[in-house]
């Protein structure tokens, strides 16, 4: 291990010490965590709404989502979670190599879930479940059933939508951060143990979010068996 990994660069001029200024970026950044479920949360409540209101055509609806290929993206999300969490512990261990290969696995992951994921709606656009003029699902009885499935598949795609923009970002952030962790020691520059954290906590409330997301949009239909 080259002997400069482990030095560490000096607090930013407006911090007196290191750990001042990893308490005022985890503080920071859980602020940001807050402020987006702004974003969340009036979707959620809107799917309550449909939930409540449209019980059986919101069943209906999810039984028409991917639910196989929602299990597959969930599991490759709690992985990268794992690998996230890994890549943390290598920084704390001065290990920077590992910790950028691990970064880089976890961006690969949350990918490989964008490429399912936009698979999963083009087939959803080609079965004419986006809701608008287009849409008709095969199996809606009447009026006030398509009307609610439309609604589900509305928040569908909000959710999915902006979940998806979420991911994009962390894996934008992941990939710069293992860049620089791989490039450059942190003596010289290169992101430090608090960038890491910092990436990991937003990843792992992107990856929270679609725990939550996921029996509510593909489950819901099929808990009856």
């Amino acid at each position: 291990m080259n002997g400069t990994d482990t030095v560490k660069a000096p607090p930013a001029p407006q911090f007196a010490t290191r750990e001042q200024q990893a308490q005022a970026g985890s503080f920071g950044m859980w602020v940001f965590i807050a402020s987006e479920l702004l974003f969340f949360g009036p979707l959620l409540f809107g799917y309550l709404y449909v939930r409540t209101h449209f019980p059986d055509a919101v069943a209906q609806a999810s039984r028409h989502t991917e639910y196989v290929l929602g299990t597959v993206n969930t599991a490759i999300l709690l992985t990268s979670s794992y690998a996230m969490a890994l890549a943390g512990a290598a920084m704390r261990a001065s290990r920077r190599r590992r910790a950028a290969w691990l970064l880089l696995a976890t961006a690969l992951l949350g990918l490989a879930f964008m490429a399912i994921k936009g698979w999963e709606w083009h087939t959803e656009f080609t079965e004419h479940l986006f809701p608008g003029v287009g849409f008709r699902p095969d199996d809606a009885k009447d009026a006030w059933t398509l009307h609610g499935m439309e609604l589900f598949f509305l928040l569908y795609f909000a959710l999915t939508g902006l979940h998806a923009l979420h991911l994009t970002v962390g894996v934008a952030a992941t990939l710069t951060i293992a860049n620089g962790v791989r490039r450059q020691p942190e003596s010289a520059g290169g992101p430090g143990e608090e960038a890491v954290e910092l990436v990991g906590l937003y990843w792992h409330f992107v990856d929270l979010v679609w725990v939550f997301l996921y029996p509510l949009l593909y489950l819901v239909g099929r808990a009856g068996g």
